[in-house]
């Protein structure tokens, strides 16, 4: 059984960029909703103005389908030149404990 991988990856918007950043990453997520594998893809604003992805896909094959796809590549083309620094992207696999409905995501 191929094992789940939880990506969390932030944006930080250059100056002036926000609402740009915003509207290029909400405009990606109903499109990486459809992609075979995708679990979870959900978008965050942290306190400090930058934009948090929380996604969970069903394998790391799934996941790297999704890097190397097309949505993925309109995005990142939408995001040129409207971050402060490149994206912070982190792969993990999940270790559950405790509550199986709230020991993992």
């Amino acid at each position: 059984m191929a094992q789940q991988v939880v990506v969390v990856a932030v944006a930080t918007p250059a100056d002036g960029q926000a609402d740009a950043v915003r509207e290029a990453l909400s405009s990606a997520v109903p499109k990486v909703h459809g992609e075979p594998g995708c679990e979870l893809y959900a978008l965050h604003e942290r306190e400090d103005g930058a934009f948090v992805m929380i996604e969970r896909w069903a394998s790391g094959d799934a996941l790297a389908v999704h890097a190397g796809g097309a949505h993925l590549a309109e995005l990142n083309a939408a995001l040129e030149g409207r971050l402060a620094r490149p994206l912070d992207v982190t792969t993990m696999r999940a270790l559950p404990a405790g509550d199986a409905e709230k020991g993992a995501l």
